[in-house]
């Protein structure tokens, strides 16, 4: 019989214990006889030493905390560094895996050696409502990802050769604004280096929570997206995936109550592609004619984000 790869999951948490719990067991749960390690890293929270009791055959559960930047992209880059796996997947503490998500991942990077990185669909749960998100592709290029940010290829899917993050494309980017989207930035950079692999199946379940978009948050989003459009000048040859981001930043200024922002990155983005709706939004945002959290509750019921 081949012997398969061990598998390292780093699993950030921060004060969701039994969520976490959930996550962790569904991990361990899966049907893959190679040994699978699960490192569940604090960030600026207690360690649960409890947890390595879950542990069992080939079945190690290990307790680190973040050494790094606090936030989730330090989270996920000290449990990457702690980790002893020939392969490094990622997990929420929130998600849980589906049965049959990492066999089918490993053996599609068994199949294809000059792939670095699998993901694979999710099944988005939020308000009482389940919608499952799979890209209809097997295959996922640096244009693909520039063009549209393909939200089915979320952290908890996951599955990366540890050798392409220790030496290769590298570990998640701890600069970005508040992580946010540092997920994003690290499939754009992933790309840059080899097309991602996709399966077409929903293998994991995604939690959305409600949350409260304060003006500081979407300040937040607005200066991490415009340090992406920064970094990455390839957002230039795909002007609809420009618009998308810049449609996002304005939507951003809006709902933080910055008219005036709002206007000139909504017209930024009708420059580039008038046919972007985050555009619109942001206008009518901006215009007092409906509230940034219905939007988003409108599109978090069908599995979709601004």
């Amino acid at each position: 019989m081949t012997r398969q790869p061990s598998v390292s999951v780093v699993v950030p948490t921060r004060d969701r214990p039994e969520l976490l719990r959930a996550a962790v067991r569904a991990i361990l749960a899966q049907e893959y006889p190679g040994p699978v390690e699960v490192v569940v890293v604090f960030d600026q929270s207690t360690p649960d030493e409890s947890l390595t009791g879950l542990s069992g055959p080939d079945r190690a559960v290990r307790v680190v905390r973040n050494e790094r930047t606090p936030g989730l992209a330090g989270a996920r880059n000290s449990g990457t560094v702690a980790a002893e796996g020939e392969l490094v997947a990622f997990c929420d503490d929130d998600d849980e895996w589906l049965p049959g998500k990492l066999a089918a991942q490993v053996d599609a990077l068994a199949a294809d050696p000059a792939a670095e990185f699998v993901c694979c669909g999710i099944r988005v749960s939020y308000d009482g409502h389940t919608v499952d998100r799979v890209l209809d592709r097997d295959r996922v290029t640096l244009d693909d990802l520039l063009r549209d940010r393909m939200t089915e290829l979320h952290p908890s899917t996951f599955l990366i050769r540890g050798a392409a993050l220790r030496n290769g494309f590298g570990l998640v980017d701890e600069e970005i604004p508040g992580s946010y989207a540092e997920d994003y930035e690290f499939l754009l950079r992933a790309a840059r280096s080899a097309p991602l692999i996709n399966l077409r199946t929903p293998s994991v379940l995604v939690r959305w929570h409600k949350r409260s978009y304060f003006a500081q948050r979407w300040d937040t989003i607005s200066e991490a997206l415009q340090w992406l459009l920064q970094r990455y000048p390839e957002f230039a040859t795909q002007p609809a995936g420009e618009a998308r981001v810049t449609g996002q930043i304005a939507f951003a200024r809006a709902a933080s109550g910055d008219r005036r922002g709002a206007l000139r990155w909504a017209r930024r983005t009708l420059r580039r592609n008038p046919r972007e709706p985050r555009a619109y939004l942001a206008l009518a945002v901006a215009g007092r004619v409906v509230r940034a959290d219905a939007v988003l509750r409108t599109l978090h019921k069908r599995g979709r984000g601004i």
